[in-house]
């Protein structure tokens, strides 16, 4: 069982930069790989970034490339989506998900998941 919890959503201007935090608590985190995922209204579950918490091994799909960057403090089993050059599009729910064993894209794949933030953007 992985245990996850967001923080760091808000409200944010156009341009403007953000850090989110997920801290996660199980014995099976240092052989996780975390992703975050995002949901705006309407829309299904995309696949910002994910990381391995063992190597750091980080993957991005060819969409998120740029302004996303995704890294992990083993130490305090956390895992950070830097955001930077925030854009109203980018408003969602911002999900953190654990899966068992590798980097995997689909949501469905992962089997942990962590309650959310809202991140908000402004014009």
């Amino acid at each position: 069982q992985v245990t996850l919890v967001e923080s760091g959503g808000g409200l944010v201007q156009a341009g403007g930069s953000l850090r989110l935090s997920c801290a996660a608590s199980g014995h099976t985190v240092s052989d996780s790989a975390l992703g975050w995922f995002r949901q705006a209204p309407g829309k299904g579950r995309e696949l910002i970034a994910a990381i391995t918490m063992s190597r750091g091994s980080a993957y991005y799909p060819d969409s998120m490339k740029g302004r996303f960057t995704i890294s992990r403090d083993n130490a305090k089993n956390t895992v950070y989506l830097q955001m930077n050059s925030l854009k109203p599009e980018d408003t969602a729910v911002y999900y953190c998900a654990a899966r068992a064993e590798g980097i995997s894209t689909p949501s469905w794949t992962y089997q942990y998941w962590g309650k959310g933030t809202l991140v908000t953007v402004s014009s």
